[in-house]
This record gives structure tokens, C-alpha cells and sequence, in this order.
């Protein structure tokens, strides 16, 4: 699973800046417009106004496949998705679907005795399985027909070995930040201090004036206690995780679900904890997509007649194939029309189980929305699975893939982080600073691929509930169609490290639209639309 954190406090004197968005445009600029409001939202206020208001729509479900949804959030609970055939609590499974009170979805990496958390990477499992295969190969005796395979895995344990040098790096690297930072904070003598407090304190080392520099940097764009949380105790979190459970090779959480995880025909398994043990990823995508716009708390989500089913497949760590296909097949046989997918790996260990479950998506008339991935990479070039590659034309018309954007229409409108592909990525959506849902009816904002997606999610389900008719394939094509045009270049960095060269390069040439996704163009394309034609 895509861990979405940027963290802004590197190890050296970079600092990476994301957009800064006024505090009155924070909790809603994805739904503003550009013209209106000086942000790239996706004009989705502008619709509801103008296109939307007294039209009748058709409730729609929009299948959250993820880490976990927080069901009882004050913004999600009247947005959930209840099985109508399903008796809550009776431990029978009433509707005979496979799966025992799966009253808001199900769980596919929980068992009877809990969930999983923590997982491996895909890359760590590739590696730990080819370990034992390849015991007594060298490259003086390998034979001529593992050649191949033993090849990728040479490349594959490096791989793993530089990862978790560089996790171990960062951990210790970014462990030493906070303990100089914690040592200031005590001489200072508050809690909470200000920028005031930092640029009054008088640095006694070194150590003390990188403090003062980047807390004076960092303290413009928010409180201390938010950048503590979101940076260094999450920063901390996140490469502990990295070290000890995901690149891990002797760490495997499998056994919880008890099911046989190399058995790709099993799908009857896990349990009906749509929240699990991490609901923070999936209750802030489930917001995006759908919070509740009647109730006057919190956010308000892209769509206003859709329920959301939580589906959960995603740990802390990679996806496994077996899962993802399993909760794909069991969103559409639910009812879903729409499925947010924001997720991606590097490595896979059984694409193909996965294609089929897409194929069959599409076949039953689903649309599949996807996050491009947070490596800055060109996923034409890169793997990211799953993708496109080695699918038929119909099944690649009801997916899209999402890339993210920025607030501001300049050089910095593609996010930093975000993959691209000139065939891979579909179309852009806002994915820095969305604030939206995390679990204990709180809200937060996150930065992602993973954002971006549901925003687009959220717009599909929206044009489905007011144009019924329209087909999954048609859906698509409406959204590529539709997207804002950008004609300027955007500029980010070609490469890893703090050294790593800036380019400067066409908008147009990091996705097949060019643009950015909007609801206002799609919802009138969509009341004037013949459906005679569909895109790749």
C-alpha cells in the first residue's frame, strides 16, 4: 500500500514545499474553482449550483478498497453502505454471498482472532520466497533454464538491501532531528512554542541553529504541535515500519487471516471489521468520495447521493494480489458501480489473478478508479501494479488512473510526488493538503496520489447517481474529455536525492488528457452525451 506521508524535514538542508493554501480555502479547495476561487479545485460547487440543484439522482455505491473505513465517523455513518440482505450480529450468512455479516463490506486480511496491520512489501515476499528456491545457487552453477529468474532475484535482493539501508538511514537520521528538536523545545520552556519562541531562542551548537532555521521555515505554514505530529512522530512511525515490518524478511502477520495465501482461488476468508486496526488512509479517501453534505459538520464529499462499502485489503505495508482480485469480485457482486483503488506496489506476485477481477469489473459494468503512485516516477517506464500494460481495450475503458495536482495553476501544479505517464496516467486531480476524514470523527490533511483518486471517484459516482444510463466506459470518457486543459510547463524533480536536476516539461505530456479533471465540464458533457464512441 502506498504510505502517503511527505515529509518536509529532510536530513540535510532541503526542505520540501508544498503549495500554501489559505486557511479559509483549506477544508474544501479540491470542490472550488479556478476562475472564482484562484484554486485548481474541480469546480464541484460551481456544479451543484448551476447544473444540480432541484435534479433527481439514483443512489450509487462507491466501493472504498482499502485499509479501512471508520464507519461510525460523525461524517461517514449515514453514507454507509448497508447490506439489505444481511441480518447484523445473527453470525449467519443470510444473503449465502460467501461472507457472515458483511453488513458494510468485508475484510480479506482479517481472521477470527483479528487483523492484520503491519505486511510485508511485495519486494520482501518475492525475495523471501526466491531465497529459499535459489538456497545453493551461485552464478558459477546456476542452470541455463533459471538463469532468468535467478537474474531478477539478484536484482530484487539488492533492491531490498538499498531500501532498508536507506529506511535505517532515514530512522536514525530523522531520530537525531527529533532529539535535537526536543532539546530545544526543553530550553525553550514550552510545550507549544511559536515562531516567536524559535526566533527568540538563542542556538547553542550547530544542531541548535538547523533547529531555528527550519522550525522559522515550517512554522509559517501551521502550529508546532501539527508539524510534530505530522512530521517527526509520523516521520519516526513511518521508517520504524518501513525497517521492522515492511522490508522485514523474518516478519510475516499472514497466519492471522488463516487462509492460504499462494491459493488464488480462495475467496471465502477474512472477517467483517470494515475498520481494522489502521481506518486512517481509507476514512480519509471514504471522505473525499462521499462525506456527508447534509449535516453540517466537517467536510462535505464530491458526490451527494452515494453510499460507501468499505472493502478492506490494504495493510501497512503491500497489498497481496490474492486480495485485491477477491476485493474487487466482491465490491461489483455487492452492487457497487464505482471502486476506488488507492493503492500500488512496485513488484507482483500474481498480476494475472488481478486482470481477471478487472476484466470481470468490466464486464459487469464497473468503473475502476486508481492512484497513480507517490514515487515521481514515469510509470510508462516504471512498474506500478497494477497497470494498463497487458489488458484488452475493454477492460482498460472502465478503469482510470489518477495523478496528483496542486492548488495553484503555475509550475508547481503537478504534485511533487506524483507518478505520471503520457499512456499510464489518465487525468490529474487535486492530492496536497485534502482535508478530509480520519477515524474518532476527526478530520486531517493528507497529501497523496491516494487523495487525488477519490476525488476522481467521488466525480464518477456523482455523474452515475444524476445520468444512470451512462456506462462505465462512457463515464470514463466523459471525465478524460471533460479535464481542464493545462498549456504551460510544470517543473519537478528527474531523479532521487537532494541533488537530483529540476525539468521543466509540458503538462500535456505527463498524462493522455493533459488536464485537470472537473466536474462542472463532465456533468454538462454528460447531459448532452451520445455515448456513440469510447476511449482507451
Amino acid at each position: 500500500m502506498n504510505k502517503h506521508k511527505i515529509f518536509k524535514v529532510l536530513l540535510t538542508t532541503a526542505v520540501i514545499s508544498m503549495p500554501f493554501i489559505a486557511d479559509a480555502q483549506k477544508a474544501n479547495w479540491q470542490n472550488l474553482d479556478l476562475k472564482t476561487d484562484s484554486v485548481f479545485g474541480i469546480s464541484t460547487e460551481k456544479a451543484y449550483k448551476e447544473l444540480l440543484k432541484g435534479k433527481k439522482s439514483t443512489r450509487v455505491i462507491v466501493a472504498v478498497n482499502d485499509g479501512g473505513v471508520d464507519n461510525q465517523h460523525e461524517d461517514l455513518k449515514r453514507i454507509m453502505w448497508v447490506n439489505p440482505k444481511e441480518t447484523a450480529g445473527n453470525g449467519k450468512d443470510d444473503d449465502k454471498n460467501g461472507y457472515i455479516d458483511d453488513i458494510n463490506g468485508w475484510n480479506f486480511i482479517g481472521g477470527p482472532k483479528g487483523s492484520v496491520d503491519h505486511e510485508t512489501l511485495e519486494l520482501t515476499r518475492l525475495v523471501r520466497r526466491d531465497m529459499a528456491r535459489f538456497a545453493n545457487t551461485t552464478d558459477a552453477n546456476v542452470t541455463e533454464k533459471d538463469k532468468k529468474e535467478y537474474e531478477a532475484f539478484k536484482v530484487m535482493r539488492s533492491d531490498l538491501e538499498k531500501q532498508l539501508g536507506e529506511a535505517n538511514a532515514n530512522l536514525a537520521g530523522l531520530s537525531g532531528f527529533k532529539n535535537a528538536l526536543d532539546a530545544v523545545v526543553k530550553k525553550i520552556g514550552k510545550t507549544n512554542p511559536t515562531a516567536e519562541d524559535f526566533a527568540k531562542f538563542k542556538p547553542e551548537s550547530n544542531a541548535d541553529a538547523r533547529i531555528q532555521e527550519v522550525l522559522a521555515e515550517e512554522l509559517k505554514k501551521g502550529s508546532f504541535a501539527d508539524f510534530y505530529e505530522d512530521q517527526i512522530t509520523e516521520g519516526v512511525k513511518y521508517y520504524s515500519e518501513k525497517a521492522n515490518y515492511n522490508l522485514n524478511l523474518d516478519y510475516n502477520p499472514r497466519d492471522i487471516v488463516g487462509d492460504d495465501p499462494n491459493n488464488d482461488k480462495e475467496k471465502f476468508y477474512g472477517n467483517n471489521d470494515v475498520k481494522g486496526p489502521d481506518a486512517m488512509h481509507g476514512s480519509h479517501v471514504a471522505g473525499i468520495i462521499a462525506a456527508d453534505r447534509t449535516n453540517k459538520l466537517g467536510i462535505n464529499g464530491v458526490a451527494d447521493n452515494v453510499l460507501i462499502m468499505g472493502v478492506r485489503c490494504t495493510p501497512n505495508g503491500d497489498e497481496r494480489d490474492k486480495d485485491v482480485a477477491n476485493s474487487i469480485r466482491y465490491a461489483v457482486d455487492n452492487g457497487a458501480k464505482v471502486i476506488n483503488m488507492s493503492f500500488g506496489k512496485a513488484y507482483s506476485w500474481d498480476k494475472a489473478v488481478v486482470n481477471e477481477a478487472m476484466k470481470y469489473a468490466a464486464s459487469k459494468d464497473v468503473l475502476i478508479v486508481q492512484a497513480a503512485g507517490n514515487e515521481n516516477k514515469d510509470i510508462d517506464t516504471e512498474n506500478n501494479f497494477p497497470n494498463h500494460k497487458d489488458l484488452d481495450e475493454k477492460t482498460i475503458a472502465s478503469w482510470i488512473t489518477v495523478g496528483a495536482s496542486g492548488p495553484k495553476d503555475d509550475e508547481n501544479l503537478k504534485a511533487s510526488f506524483s507518478n505520471f505517464g503520457k499512456t499510464q496516467v489518465d487525468v490529474f486531480a487535486p492530492g496536497v493538503q485534502i482535508y478530509s476524514t480520519v477515524p474518532g470523527s476527526k478530520y486531517k490533511n493528507l497529501d497523496g496520489t491516494s487523495m487525488a483518486s477519490p476525488v476522481v471517484a467521488g466525480l464518477a459516482g456523482l455523474i452515475r447517481s444524476y445520468y444512470p444510463k451512462l456506462t462505465a466506459a462512457q463515464v470514463k470518457e466523459i471525465i478524460v474529455k471533460s479535464v481542464v486543459k493545462v498549456n504551460h510547463n510544470v517543473s519537478y524533480k528527474k531523479g532521487e536525492g537532494e541533488d537530483a536536476p529540476k525539468v521543466s516539461v509540458p503538462f500535456a505530456d505527463l498524462s493522455i488528457s493533459g488536464g485537470i479533471v472537473n466536474a462542472y465540464n463532465a456533468l454538462k458533457l454528460a447531459a448532452t452525451y451520445d455515448g456513440k464512441t469510447t476511449t482507451k
